[in-house]
């Protein structure tokens, strides 16, 4: 399957949509996306986990910290979230194949 809407004409290139790489890729970034949004939550009810960040400077840094946490923690495995998006749209992909003649 090729992928022609917004990646082809920025790159300027067609990818395939089930390529190994891209979805390990797309499933790491897609954990570390849950776990920022999770930690930016818990900073915002009250509960905040690296300080208070109570002024812009320090709220910025907090958010910059979250970030590089998230995106740290999602490559090392993370919560295990994006083995199982990963092996999921594997099955996918395979189900979506035409059986060889």
């Amino acid at each position: 399957m090729e992928v022609n809407g917004p990646i082809a004409i920025h790159t300027g290139m067609t990818a395939k949509a089930d390529d190994p790489k891209r979805v390990h890729e797309a499933a790491q970034q897609f954990e570390s996306f849950l776990i920022a949004q999770m930690l930016k939550t818990e900073r915002e009810t009250g509960g905040s986990w690296l300080g208070t960040g109570d002024d812009a400077p320090g709220g910025t840094a907090v958010e910059m910290a979250e970030q590089e946490f998230a995106q740290a923690l999602g490559k090392q495995g993370g919560l295990g979230l994006a083995r199982l998006v990963e092996a999921g749209l594997n099955r996918a992909s395979a189900a979506a194949k035409p059986p060889a003649d």
